[in-house]
């Protein structure tokens, strides 16, 4: 009986987060929020993570004008080494050096979400840490990768839902939070905040 569930507004132009919005049969509108995403100086992994979260649920609202939505979510993704944040690549060479970097090693994807609720005015935002082990890439792999084209617009230069599982050997923590959107997590904030999930 999904025709009972409200709309969610869906702060984000992400193919991956808008399918599993479909996955969960959740109604939604897809408004993304145009934000500055350089990561400010002396904020760790996590906090960029949130606030990233939290300004494209704000701005979300702030778009709507009068007709403030009833839910808004808005989530972000964080790749980390070594305390050092890759977004998005800037271009081939940076991705190169992105995944140099990552090969043979352990580094942590952040994935945060907010969830805006218009009834009370309050956003509750969650982050969820995830470890994942890459393997040693050559030289070869690393352009071959390159030339498919999939790093390009995802953090840390890679889609743990594409080609890039051939070289992840673990994921310790939420699969689904590595690619953007922690499903058990935010199950719970729906829940939590009174959202008529199923109803």
């Amino acid at each position: 009986m999904f025709w009972k569930m409200e709309t969610i507004v869906l702060a984000s132009g992400s193919p991956r987060r808008q399918e599993y919005f479909r996955l969960l049969g959740l109604p939604c509108t897809i408004a993304p929020a145009m934000i500055d995403e350089t990561p400010e100086k002396g904020r760790s992994p996590r906090e960029t993570a949130e606030t990233f979260a939290l300004k494209k649920t704000w701005k979300a609202v702030e778009q709507a004008g009068e007709q403030t939505p009833q839910w808004v979510c808005g989530a972000d993704t964080v790749v980390a080494l070594d305390g050092e944040i890759f977004g998005k690549p800037r271009d081939q060479l940076d991705a190169r050096r992105m995944l140099e970097q990552l090969s043979g090693r352990e580094h942590e994807v952040i994935s945060a979400v907010a969830l805006y609720n218009g009834r009370t005015g309050k956003t509750d935002c969650r982050t969820v840490s995830v470890a994942v082990d890459f393997a040693a890439l050559s030289a070869a792999e690393i352009e071959w990768y390159l030339d498919t084209g999939e790093w390009q617009g995802v953090a840390g230069a890679y889609r743990l839902q594409g080609l890039a599982a051939c070289f992840i050997t673990s994921v310790t923590g939420s699969p689904s939070a590595v690619v953007g959107l922690p499903l058990h997590d935010f199950y719970g904030m729906l829940r939590d905040n009174g959202y008529p999930y199923g109803a």
